[in-house]
């Protein structure tokens, strides 16, 4: 039991020892670093701590405590290289910066070299009692050329990550860099490749120097080195060290993006090739190539290359590129412009291409063509091409009868041209010329013209009721162009003595009527012109027995050798009433004659060799009708009267006339038969002009 007791009061009192080891157990210790390095021409610093004997302490005060630093050897004679209070036998430049009274000896040297290096023991001295050298541990000092490297570290997400690991796109990246401390004035600073440089606070000068540089994770830090630098500013220069570590960042594809070879606007018919490139971490697994179609995309094949050997204009449109690998997919597209002239031409007209005279229409021009074209608007003009403008419209405000035709429009780029037509036809009501009149004999013949688009049809209404084909009426039809028509009636006598006459148009248009009073003209007898000579003979005879018989036979023969220059009168006796002598004489219009065919007494001069033939026109405009009969002013209402001349006496013309005309010396050769056209008329005057055994003479008669 008592030795039980023993052992635990051994066991307290070691323990109790070891706990007051610094007070009642001290020994002489020195606390160094064991290798220092030190930065050529910079400074070192040898952070050093010491112990003594307790007994010493009331030796060791801060005006006798004096530190000595030997350098290869604990012989103070022979090894001392600094003392703190006697500067001159030391060999280097320093400063104990530690307080030697609370035992801390840490110094600084300045302006190292190479002969700095070595092995550095501590020696305290205060007083001329205390006095000791510690023998360990001791430091080495290796001085330097360039400074030691700082270190690198990658933390993801505050965990540190080793060797060239992967850093997933979007995570927190933190860039740790560090460095011990070597002494330098000023002191030494840390830099990124990619921040400014950071400097360091006077209260870690002596610690260990530390940078971070924190950021998220993007595609852009992908194969990045990131370089840290330390750096010390020397006396005369500055010395660095660096340490770098490259960044590996897995993202999904990115700058996706499509090119064409070799353009993206290219001539219909030509090869082009579309390439798909994208950068991505892992490389890109699949390109896949769309298309849109009707809002919708399409997909066309998987490939980086979209090639079309020779194009048209349906491959127009935009194409999509989907590049994607395992952490994602982004999308690219590109236009594909396909150059080609112009093609599935039209041409519209709004509201429509027939319209009615007066009313607005637009023509509209359209076609399929790459680039835009220029539209050019033409019309046909007497064979020819007429432009009027340029434009894809073509607009009449107010058209009329004039604007009917063909309209061509040209559309032209520089690839080529193309032209459409559209025919413009203008539409009005139906319209009766005022031309339209009735000529009459023994059957009285109305013509009348009309005109409307579309094209008209014509009636003729006798009283009131329309007229068709009959054995008193007789109806023909012309056609005088795409929109003119013309229509002839041939009524006999008994149909027009009390009867009115109506010509009716009409059209989808329109309707228009003229109204053509038939008049009873009482033909006149052959007699009117007998009669005149009959008197005129009788006269004639009576003056002629006065004078002798020599001056009958002179006179005579003097008209056969000439002519007499005396006015005569001609007359037609068709449609003129019976007029007397008076009312010859006082006839105020004038009246021209052929005055050779005619004696001084109005009658031919006898002569049994037959005289040239002579023509008259006459003209009846001036005549003043008795009542109201409609006449025209076309060639409808023209009478021709051809005058054939003989000499007195004996004459032809009473053969000519079956002897009904005693002593007439003129009569009418052609006249207007019953019931015969203008076209017969004009017939048989032709064929008295194409007699050419006969001289001809014209005159006017205008009545």
């Amino acid at each position: 039991m008592n030795e039980r007791m023993d052992i635990w009061r051994a066991e307290k009192l070691i323990l109790l020892c070891f706990l007051l080891k610094g007070v009642c157990c001290r020994e002489f210790s020195v606390s160094l670093p064991e290798k220092i390095e030190a930065l050529s021409e910079s400074c070192v610093i040898i952070k050093c701590t010491f112990e003594i004997k307790k007994d010493f302490d009331q030796y060791l005060t801060e005006s006798a405590a004096t530190g000595m630093w030997l350098k290869d050897g604990t012989e103070e004679d022979t090894h001392q290289v600094f003392n703190s209070r006697d500067p001159k036998p030391n060999h280097f430049n320093g400063k104990i910066t530690g307080k030697l009274h609370e035992k801390d000896c840490t110094t600084v040297f300045y302006n190292v070299s190479s002969k700095h290096n070595g092995k550095y023991y501590f020696r305290i001295k205060s007083g001329e009692v205390l006095k000791y050298t510690y023998k360990q541990p001791f430091s080495t000092i290796d001085v330097i050329g360039p400074p030691p490297k700082p270190r690198v570290q990658l933390y993801v997400e505050q965990k540190e990550v080793q060797g060239q690991e992967e850093v997933l796109e979007g995570s927190s990246v933190s860039l740790r860099c560090s460095a011990e401390t070597l002494c330098s004035s000023p002191p030494p600073t840390l830099t990124w490749s990619s921040t400014p440089r950071i400097p360091l606070s006077d209260s870690s000068r002596l610690q260990e120097l530390i940078s971070d540089l924190n950021f998220t994770a993007t595609h852009r830090e992908h194969g990045v080195t990131f370089t840290c630098t330390i750096t010390y500013q020397l006396q005369d220069k500055s010395k660095t060290a660096q340490d770098s570590i490259t960044v590996h960042v897995q993202y999904s594809p990115k700058n996706t993006a499509v090119s064409v070879l070799p353009s993206s606007s290219v001539l219909e018919g030509s090869s082009v090739t579309l390439i798909c490139s994208s950068d991505a971490n892992p490389a890109v697994l699949s390109y896949t190539w769309s298309r849109e179609s009707e809002g919708q995309l399409k997909q066309l094949q998987t490939g980086q290359n979209l090639t079309f050997n020779r194009t048209d204009p349906t491959h127009r449109g935009w194409y999509h590129c989907t590049a994607q690998n395992q952490h994602g997919s982004q999308n690219s597209s590109v236009k594909l412009n396909i150059q080609y002239a112009p093609q599935n031409m039209s041409t519209l007209a709004i509201p429509s291409s027939s319209v009615l005279e007066g009313s607005s229409v637009t023509l509209i021009c359209s076609s399929d063509a790459n680039p835009a074209v220029i539209y050019t608007w033409s019309r046909e003009s007497e064979g020819q091409m007429k432009q009027l403008q340029t434009g894809d419209t073509l607009t009449f405000n107010r058209t009329d009868p004039t604007h009917r035709g063909w309209y061509h429009c040209t559309a032209q780029n520089q690839h080529g041209s193309q032209n459409s037509s559209v025919r413009l036809d203008i539409q009005y009501a139906s319209e009766i010329s005022p031309s339209s009149s009735c000529s009459r004999t023994d059957v009285t013949v109305c013509f009348c013209e009309t005109d409307g688009n579309p094209s008209p049809e014509l009636e003729w209404h006798l009283s009131g009721r329309p007229v068709t084909n009959s054995s008193n009426t007789f109806i023909s039809e012309e056609r005088m162009s795409s929109t003119g028509l013309r229509s002839s009636i041939t009524l006999h006598q008994s149909l027009t003595n009390t009867s009115t006459l109506q010509c009716v148009s009409r059209n989808t248009r329109g309707t228009a009527s003229q109204l053509l009073h038939l008049l009873h003209v009482i033909p006149q007898e052959s007699g009117f012109h007998r009669f005149s000579f009959l008197v005129g003979a009788a006269g004639g005879a009576a003056v002629m027995m006065i004078l002798c018989g020599i001056l009958l036979i002179c006179s005579r023969r003097e008209n056969n050798t000439r002519r007499d220059d005396s006015p005569g009168l001609i007359l037609n006796d068709w449609n003129i009433p019976q007029l007397s002598t008076s009312d010859l004489e006082d006839e105020s219009g004038p009246i021209y004659a052929n005055s050779a065919m005619l004696s001084p007494n109005g009658a031919a001069t006898p002569n049994h060799k037959r005289e040239p033939l002579h023509y008259a026109s006459i003209d009846f405009t001036n005549i003043q009708p008795e009542s109201e009969e409609i006449r025209g002013v076309s060639s409808l209402t023209t009478d021709y009267t051809v005058i054939r001349c003989y000499p007195g006496g004996v004459s032809e013309a009473e053969s000519s006339t079956g002897g009904d005309q005693p002593n007439s010396s003129i009569s009418a050769v052609m006249r207007s038969k019953e019931n015969e056209t203008i076209l017969e008329q004009e017939a048989n005057i032709r064929e008295v002009f194409s007699q050419q055994s006969e001289d001809t003479t014209y005159e006017s008669i205008n009545i």
